[in-house]
């Protein structure tokens, strides 16, 4: 091709490229109906906690039931999220976004009117594969509107999002349950009307080109990578309850979860359209962040997931007031997610947040695993601040320095991977540290109390029930058992910072998701 041909078409492109550009309000507008989806989503996981036991009641649960019912919707969309960004690189994210709040939507609804636990369960799936598609499909649909080197002063929208939703939830499912003439059934309904809105406020305001081509799906990957993952979740959630870490059970699952990985593995390094494309794991930086992603869901997940029994039985708080406790490792995660992005949106460098992120994440497991029942308010409250601004600084920049680094037809590949082995890293997380905080109470349990000791995993007590003094030795034993968590979790995120050093930064793109792939597809360098 002569110069003067590739000039005139890059002209072209660029022409294109810019008239087809969101302006700031356009992408304001478009944002909000992506943020309403990501509201609904997040409150749905959250809003449920303090509504569970009544639940269980109603319907004549047991107390296995009441652990599926979280970990279904986990399952669900966490062994979803890399089909819906695979399909995200190949069809219209516009009507992928809309087709997984509309599955959220039924579950909803189903999960509402569920007569039995049984159909309970079954909506939580159908909930999980719709937030598993609003998860992915956000943040490659920013990708694909706005450049890396913009998306900072966006990013700390969603940041404010996530912390209303994760803070309104439980508050809100506890005003639901107390309120008799609405229940425990509104708990789920309560997101409809707010999904349907956002449905139609995207049709709305969304515009993104639909690039048309034939596709084919790996249908072979995609099951054996959901199967596989779904094998080895259930595993880390059942183990330590209905059986021991290492145990033959334990065994046969592990086994069968890593077999079923490595043929979702040889199944993908022959499809003509993988789910999870391998050759992105030869790209340095995704396969770094790939690791920290993993380590941060481990650590954060898995430590602070316990924090709020810590609250309420080595503390003595109400659930009300254990929820509003988390406030400071929300604001902390607010304050330096905005921050670091206008930062990073005004001078384009990006790898000192991850760097200090990670820092600072693990100074606060550090601080944190000096907790005991005495422990102030006060001191808490900054210890969880540190920690949550060490997050707010890793996880969404872990995200934007791998969008940064593949072409943009992987775009959706590289997000949803990076989403994926986070919330996988996250379930095994909350599953491998609550056997370490289990262990630990049940031995402190033998130890203070041997005339009561059983043999099993100690459950947690009633603390109105108990006279004074064991009341006092149940909140110390709590308190070492939650200390000791962190101090577990702490090496686990310092393994997070010695894989972001290795990182290497490189100049952020100025052009969006979509621009690059005009640029790509016509054979044009980028600029």
């Amino acid at each position: 091709m002569s110069s003067d041909t590739q000039d005139v078409k890059a002209e072209a492109v660029s022409s294109a490229g810019t008239a087809g550009r969101m302006t700031h309000r356009e992408v304001v507008q478009a944002l909000s109906g992506l943020m309403m989806g990501m509201f609904v989503t997040i409150l749905a996981s959250t809003v449920v906690s303090n509504a569970l036991p009544r639940i269980i009641a109603d319907l004549g649960g047991s107390q296995s039931v009441y652990t599926w019912i979280v970990t279904t919707e986990l399952l669900a969309m966490t062994a979803t999220v890399p089909l819906w960004g695979k399909m995200a690189d190949l069809y219209s994210k516009k009507l992928l976004i809309q087709l997984s709040l509309g599955l959220f939507v039924a579950g909803s609804l189903i999960a509402g009117s569920a007569p039995n636990v049984e159909l309970l369960i079954v909506s939580r799936v159908v909930q999980g594969i719709g937030a598993g598609g609003m998860t992915a499909l956000a943040t490659i649909v920013m990708a694909a509107m706005i450049p890396p080197r913009e998306l900072g002063r966006y990013s700390g929208m969603f940041g404010a999002v996530f912390g209303v939703a994760t803070i309104a939830g439980p508050l809100i499912g506890g005003l639901l349950v107390d309120t008799s003439w609405l229940g425990w059934r509104w708990c789920f309904f309560i997101g409809v009307p707010f999904s349907v809105a956002a449905i139609l406020l995207l049709q709305r305001t969304l515009n993104l080109p639909t690039v048309r081509r034939k596709v084919s799906i790996d249908w072979l990957g995609a099951f054996l990578i959901t199967a596989g993952v779904s094998t080895l979740l259930i595993w880390s959630t059942l183990a330590g309850d209905k059986y021991d870490w290492v145990s033959g059970t334990s065994a046969i699952f592990v086994a069968a979860g890593v077999v079923l990985l490595a043929l979702a593995v040889w199944a993908e390094s022959r499809a003509t359209e993988p789910i999870i494309p391998l050759s992105i794991f030869r790209n340095r930086t995704v396969s770094l962040t790939v690791i920290a992603s993993v380590l941060v869901g481990v650590a954060m997940f898995g430590g602070t997931v316990f924090l709020s029994q810590y609250f309420q039985v080595s503390l003595g708080k109400s659930p009300t007031v254990a929820g509003l406790m988390s406030l400071p490792m929300i604001f902390g995660l607010l304050v330096s997610s905005t921050v670091a992005g206008q930062l990073i949106t005004k001078y384009g460098r990006w790898k000192r947040y991850l760097v200090a992120g990670a820092i600072v994440m693990t100074a606060g497991m550090l601080l944190l695993s000096t907790i005991d029942e005495h422990t102030s308010v006060l001191m808490l409250s900054i210890w969880m601040f540190v920690l949550g601004a060490g997050v707010g600084m890793l996880m969404q920049n872990l995200v934007l320095a791998a969008q940064n680094d593949v072409p943009a037809n992987e775009l959706g590949a590289a997000t949803s991977t990076l989403t994926f082995f986070r919330s996988m890293g996250g379930a095994i997380g909350v599953s491998a540290l609550g056997a370490v905080l289990a262990g630990k109470v049940t031995s402190l349990f033998a130890e203070k109390f041997p005339q009561a000791a059983t043999g099993g995993t100690a459950a947690v007590p009633d603390l109105t029930t108990l006279p004074e003094q064991a009341r006092v030795i149940v909140a110390n034993i709590y308190a070492q058992a939650t200390s000791e968590l962190f101090m577990v979790a702490a090496p686990i995120a310092a393994l997070a910072f010695v894989a972001v050093v290795f990182v290497k930064e490189k100049p952020l793109h100025t052009m969006s998701g979509d621009e690059r792939r005009a640029q790509e597809e016509a054979g044009l360098p980028l600029h």
